[in-house]
C-alpha cells in the first residue's frame, strides 16, 4: 500500500509540474484533470471521501470540461 502511496504522490507532483509546461493548451487541461483524478484517489486512500467526490466531480469533472469548452471557443474565434 505504501508504494501506491508513493507512486500517486510522484504522480500529483509530475501532473502539478509539467501541465504549467505544456505548450499545448489541450495537454495542460488533460494534465489538469489527470491531477483532480489522482487527488481523488489520494483522498479515498486518506478515508475522506466525501473530498474524493467531491474533488472528482468539480475538480476534475467539471473544470476540467469548462477549460475544454473554453478551449473550443476561443480556437472558434482564433479561425474567424
Amino acid at each position: 500500500m505504501i508504494y501506491l502511496e508513493c507512486l500517486l504522490l510522484i504522480l500529483l507532483i509530475v501532473c502539478a509540474i509539467v501541465a504549467p509546461l505544456a505548450k499545448r493548451a489541450l495537454s495542460a487541461v488533460i494534465l489538469f484533470s489527470a491531477f483532480g483524478i489522482i487527488l481523488s484517489i489520494v483522498w479515498l486512500i486518506l478515508e475522506a471521501p466525501d473530498l474524493a467526490i467531491t474533488e472528482a466531480a468539480i475538480g476534475a469533472g467539471v473544470t476540467g470540461i469548462l477549460f475544454y469548452v473554453t478551449l473550443k471557443k476561443i480556437k472558434r474565434t482564433k479561425d474567424d
